[in-house]
């Protein structure tokens, strides 16, 4: 059934970064996230709440979709320790994976809600409740725990839980015909079956998808069979979860902006697997809409706070743009996902976008605080948090970054593909042999990329890399001499075929000038208005730098030269944006509309990278800078 072929992603595990961006927070995910993150879990009583004896009936000891905060930190701790052993951890996951163990019944469910609860609602509303999810993210801890041990227990178990939900819903007589009203067990589904290699798991994943949509409505029947009026719930449409149209006829991304995009990223797995292109070429039409009317500069995704997702086109704001954390981290997911089944480089730009800035964001520098929403500007009184209620965001970012080394790379049986530039060191297999491609380079802060090749043996292959949208003149040459880029870039990627040798150096220059970004005009919030971008990474202005608030009465003039500065000591080491500015002075004593404009002043501004904002001082800050003519 599997119609995989040409690119591959590289595993993590392959890939060392050494990197001035991405090696930090590595190593802080690693030494300070996962224990943070583990004491929430045990303080909040989501470690406590798995046991089935722990206070059953109680529904303040327990919520419906705890199971997924824990399972995600197993998540991101397997693949902390599938690079670096430690046995404190294995043994703390180990412990947790008992506790599942325990809650699992006889049939194989695994759901502690519903197990201490409400065990009489089993499956009874698959529309609101996240018992569906909670299976999704046992499923994809258990498959990385096992991949990084090569323990089983655990993913034995949620082979058991899978082997149930695939005996109640499908197709088949006497089955039910329902799927997830919080979509990613699709996606989850075919992790599965590339672990253990049973069909079966693909062939529901590609029926929750098939059957998404279709009429009568399940989530109408199975409302009805509570006892429900269908038209009384609370979200009013079935686009909030995607479920209005079956999926290969969806055209507009629309409502909750998490579901959409995992929804998304399991179509494009199911199409990799089995051929389907109907699926790929669905993807292929969402993404156009998202990218050229509801994407954020930042490369956030959804803009309202009241469905956690999409309202109409290009309605992006600034102070109330939601960009929740798990919104950008499914859409690096979704745009990897398309880039290996379709090999252009626009998903790789979309990739980082949302890599360098508005996903990254969602944690703080020492990586202990998370921003559940990644809004465009503040009044100062929006800060990240050591924890939430609704916890899913602090262990999506973290499991990110832990894997983040899989983004960088793909291999062909003739290929070898450069997506993302950062320094490091990673393993490929390609025309039949081992490849060392080392990165040398200050990247994202610099834009030289210096990549040493070596082979186990000469061997004739292409070179694929990626030649970013943002770099308007790049330049790149092998062992030193210039190579002529016309006619070598097919779908974003500079292809260099040769026989390659060990030693052999390949330089690719990608200038980075600071540039003004300006959105559609029918993006009304932003008309007037310039945001500033150099390389990869989005800037902002903070108070804490520019102490002249409302930040909103600065204005960059469209002549103003724009310097990049390296600050070593500033938020970890990072390039900053200087630019002299007009600063409306206020009028003190005055009224408060008069028939003169007020006077301006010059002042420099600093800006910095948008991702790392709110790691200092609080006070307000801007992504859309007003610009002026001068």
């Amino acid at each position: 059934m599997s119609a995989r072929a040409g690119m591959r992603a590289i595993d993590f595990t392959r890939v060392t970064l050494t990197d001035p961006f991405w090696a930090p927070r590595l190593e802080t995910n690693r030494r300070v996230t996962l224990d943070i993150q583990y004491k929430h879990l045990v303080e909040t009583g989501r470690i406590a709440g798995i046991d089935p004896e722990h206070r059953p009936g109680d529904r303040s000891a327990h919520h419906q979709f705890w199971d997924s905060d824990v399972a995600k930190w197993i998540e991101t701790a397997a693949y902390s320790l599938a690079v670096h052993r430690d046995g404190v951890l294995e043994a703390r996951v180990d412990e947790v994976i008992e506790r599942f163990a325990k809650l699992q019944r006889p049939d194989g469910y695994m759901n502690s809600w519903y197990t201490a609860v409400e065990p009489e609602k089993r499956f009874t509303n698959l529309r609101d409740m996240h018992e569906l999810y909670c299976a999704v993210h046992l499923i994809e801890a258990a498959v990385a725990y096992h991949r990084a041990t090569g323990k089983r227990r655990f993913l034995d178990m949620v082979c058991r839980y899978a082997d149930l939900i695939d005996s109640l819903f499908g197709a088949e007589p006497g089955k039910r015909r329902g799927y997830p009203g919080h979509q990613e067990l699709e996606l989850a589904l075919v992790k599965l079956y590339r672990a253990t290699g049973r069909e079966r798991y693909l062939r529901l994943a590609k029926y929750f998808l098939d059957e998404r949509g279709r009429r009568p409505h399940y989530f109408d029947l199975e409302a009805e069979a509570r006892g429900e009026d269908p038209r009384a719930w609370r979200h009013g449409s079935y686009e909030y979860n995607q479920s209005h149209l079956p999926v290969r006829e969806q055209t507009r991304v629309v409502g909750h902006a998490v579901r959409a995009l995992y929804m998304y990223s399991g179509m494009a797995d199911v199409a990799r697997e089995t051929g389907d292109r109907s699926l790929l070429e669905a993807c292929d039409v969402l993404w156009h809409n998202l990218c050229s009317e509801q994407l954020f500069v930042t490369g956030g995704v959804g803009q309202s706070r009241t469905n956690e997702g999409f309202t109409r086109p290009y309605d992006l704001p600034e102070e109330t743009a939601y960009c929740e954390t798990c919104a950008a981290v499914a859409f690096v997911f979704w745009n990897h996902r398309l880039l290996q089944a379709k090999a252009e480089a626009r998903f790789a730009d979309c990739m980082e976008l949302a890599l360098y800035n508005g996903a990254v964001s969602g944690v703080s520098l020492a990586g202990d605080r998370f921003f559940y929403v990644n809004p465009l500007a503040s009044l100062g009184d929006h800060h990240r948090q050591e924890w939430f209620i609704c916890a899913c965001c602090p262990g999506n970012i973290s499991r990110l970054i832990a894997s983040v080394g899989q983004y960088f790379y793909s291999e062909a049986d003739d290929a070898a593909w450069v997506h993302l530039y950062g320094a490091g060191r990673a393993e490929l297999r390609v025309a039949g042999t081992e490849l060392v491609l080392t990165q040398r380079t200050g990247y994202p802060w610099d834009g030289t990329v210096v990549l040493e090749l070596d082979p186990a043996r000469s061997a004739a292959f292409t070179l694929a890399l990626r030649i970013p949208g943002w770099c308007r003149a790049p330049r790149l040459s092998v062992n030193g001499e210039p190579v002529d880029l016309g006619g070598r870039i097919a779908a974003g990627y500079a292809r260099i075929h040769r026989t390659w040798n060990r030693g052999d150096r390949v330089t690719l220059e990608l200038p980075m000038p600071v540039e003004g970004i300006y959105a559609d005009p029918r993006v009304r919030l932003a008309n007037g208005k310039v945001a500033l971008r150099r390389g990869p990474i989005v800037y902002c202005v903070e108070e804490v730098d520019n102490p002249f608030t409302p930040l909103a009465r600065l204005a960059l003039p469209r002549s103003a030269p724009l310097e990049a500065v390296y600050e070593r000591d500033l938020l970890g080491g990072v390039v900053t944006v200087r630019a002299e500015v007009d600063v409306a002075v206020g009028r003190e004593g005055q009224a408060l509309y008069a028939m003169d404009p007020p006077r301006t002043e010059r002042r420099t501004i600093k800006a910095v990278p948008y991702a790392v904002w709110d790691n200092r001082a609080p006070g307000e800050m801007l992504v859309w800078l007003r610009e002026s003519d001068r």
